[in-house]
C-alpha cells in the first residue's frame, strides 16, 4: 500500500522547490497531498501541484469536496507523514502556538503522524529570538526540524535560512517512513572513505574511497534504531541524519578513533579503505621537482581490522571488507580467518556496479558456515542485510532468534 505524505507548502521564495520534492517523491512511488496557504500560491501555481500529483490542491478551508468529508480531517488521518516546505516564520509560529486559521494549520492540527518542519526565510529572521524560541518549541513538541542552510539568499543577503538541500529532505522523508527498530538499544560503530597520509603541505597519498558504502551502513542503522557512531576519512557527504560522525584524515588518527570508541560498540563495520603505507619524513615545504625520479620511504601502518579482531569482546561482531582485483573468495575468505571477522563483505572492482564511486555494490557476504552471494542492489540496502545478518549472528551467539 502505498505511504501518504502530505506536503505543506507555505509563501516563501523557496516553495518552487517545493515542485521538485513533490516529483521526485511521486516518481518513487509515494501518494502526495499538497495543501498550499493562499501566500503560497503567489509564489507558484496550485495547478503545478495538480498535475504531479493528481490530486486536487486544497488552500481553503471551506473548499467543496465532492464526498463532502471533512477534508482536513480526512488527510490528516490518511498521512503517513505531514511535512512543510519551505516553512516560513510564520506558519512556524502559528503551529507552535494551536493557531488553525488556515487549511495548513487546522491539517497540521489534526494529524497525529511523524510531523517534518523546514524553514526557511531572511537570515534576520531565522535568528531573531522569538524565531529561534518557536523552533524550540517545535522540537519540544516532537517535531522534527531539518534546519536552514547557510548560503546566498533571494533578498541578497547572506547566511542562515536557506532552504535545506532537497536531496536531504527527500532522503530524511524516506528514512522516517521506513524506521523501524531492529538495532534498538545497540550501538554500531562504522569506518567510512580515504584515509590521507601527507607527503607535504601541498600533496598526500591516498585511494578513491568515496565513503558511500560506510555513510550507507550508518543511514541504514540509525534507521533501524541503532545509536550510531561514524570513524569517516575526507568525503564530500552529508551525515546522515542522527549519526554521530568523528572526522579524521590519517590511517593513525583513523586508528586512534576506533580504539577509543570500539569498547561501547556492539556491531563494529570497518568499511573505510585505509591507507596501508605512510611517508616516513613529512616535508615542511613544498617537495620541488628533482628529476624523473622522485624516492619516498614508506612505513607499513597499522592494521586496525586486525587490531580489532585480535581484542574484540566475545559478545561484539566484527565485520571488515574486501575489495579485490582477482581471487575475490578466496582473497576474502583468508581475511576474514587472519583479522578474526564474523563477517567479510566481498567485492570485485571489476565487477559492473561494484566501484568505489557508485550508488550500487554487488557483494557476497562470507561468514563462518558458508557465503551468501547478493545482486546488485543499492548501497543503503547492502547496508540494511549486513547489519540483519550481523544481529542473526549475535543472537546466534546468544541461542536466541531474531525475525527479520
Amino acid at each position: 500500500m502505498k505511504k501518504t505524505i502530505v506536503l505543506g507548502v507555505t509563501g516563501g521564495i523557496a516553495a518552487f522547490k517545493a515542485a521538485q520534492l513533490t516529483s521526485n517523491l511521486i516518481k518513487k512511488g509515494y501518494d502526495v497531498e499538497v495543501i498550499m496557504t493562499k501566500n503560497a500560491t503567489e509564489f507558484i501555481a496550485p495547478l503545478t501541484f495538480e498535475s504531479l500529483t493528481k490530486h486536487n490542491v486544497m488552500v481553503s478551508t471551506f473548499e467543496k469536496v465532492a464526498d463532502r468529508s471533512v477534508k482536513h480531517v480526512s488527510i490528516a488521518k490518511r498521512a503517513d507523514i505531514f511535512v512543510i516546505v519551505p516553512a516560513t516564520a510564520n506558519v512556524i509560529a502559528k503551529i507552535v502556538h494551536g493557531l488553525a486559521d488556515d487549511m495548513l494549520t487546522t491539517t497540521f492540527l489534526a494529524a497525529t503522524c511523524p510531523k517534518v518542519i523546514c524553514p526557511a526565510m531572511n537570515t534576520n529572521m531565522y535568528e531573531n529570538p522569538i524565531t529561534q524560541n518557536n523552533l524550540k518549541l517545535c522540537k519540544e513538541f516532537g517535531f522534527e526540524i531539518i534546519d536552514s542552510a547557510d548560503g546566498y539568499l533571494a533578498c541578497g543577503d547572506s547566511g542562515k535560512g536557506k532552504l535545506q538541500d532537497i536531496a536531504l529532505i527527500e532522503e530524511r522523508i524516506e528514512d522516517i517512513l521506513h524506521a523501524s527498530s531492529e538495532l534498538k538499544g545497540k550501538h554500531v560503530l562504522v569506518s567510512a572513505g580515504p584515509t590521507q597520509e601527507a607527503m607535504d603541505p601541498v600533496r598526500f597519498i591516498s585511494n578513491h574511497s568515496s565513503g558511500k558504502m560506510g555513510y550507507a551502513i550508518a543511514r541504514a542503522a540509525a534507521n533501524m534504531g541503532a545509536e550510531v557512531t561514524l570513524v569517516s576519512g575526507p568525503v564530500s557527504l552529508s551525515t546522515p541524519y542522527g549519526v554521530n560522525k568523528i572526522s579524521i584524515t590519517s590511517a593513525n588518527e583513523m586508528s586512534q578513533a576506533i580504539k577509543e570508541h570500539m569498547e561501547e560498540a556492539d556491531f563494529i563495520i570497518k568499511a573505510a579503505a585505509v591507507g596501508d603505507y605512510r611517508v616516513e619524513h613529512i616535508s615542511n615545504e613544498k617537495i620541488k621537482k628533482q628529476g624523473d625520479i622522485l624516492e619516498l620511504t614508506l612505513h607499513k601502518n597499522e592494521d586496525i581490522l586486525a587490531y580489532i579482531g585480535a581484542h574484540k569482546k566475545p559478545e561484539q561482531v566484527l565485520c571488515g571488507f574486501a575489495m579485490e582485483t582477482e581471487n575475490l573468495l578466496e582473497n576474502a575468505e583468508e581475511k576474514r580467518k587472519k583479522k578474526n571477522c564474523d563477517m567479510i563483505v566481498a567485492n570485485n572492482l571489476k565487477t559492473e556496479g561494484a566501484g568505489f564511486q557508485g550508488d550500487t555494490n554487488v557483494a557476497v557476504l562470507l561468514q563462518e558456515n558458508g557465503k551468501e552471494e547478493l545482486g546488485l542492489m543499492s548501497k543503503y540496502e547492502l547496508g540494511k542485510t549486513i547489519l540483519l545478518r550481523m544481529l542473526e549472528i549475535q543472537a546466534n551467539r546468544k541461542g536466541t532468534s531474531v525475525s527479520c
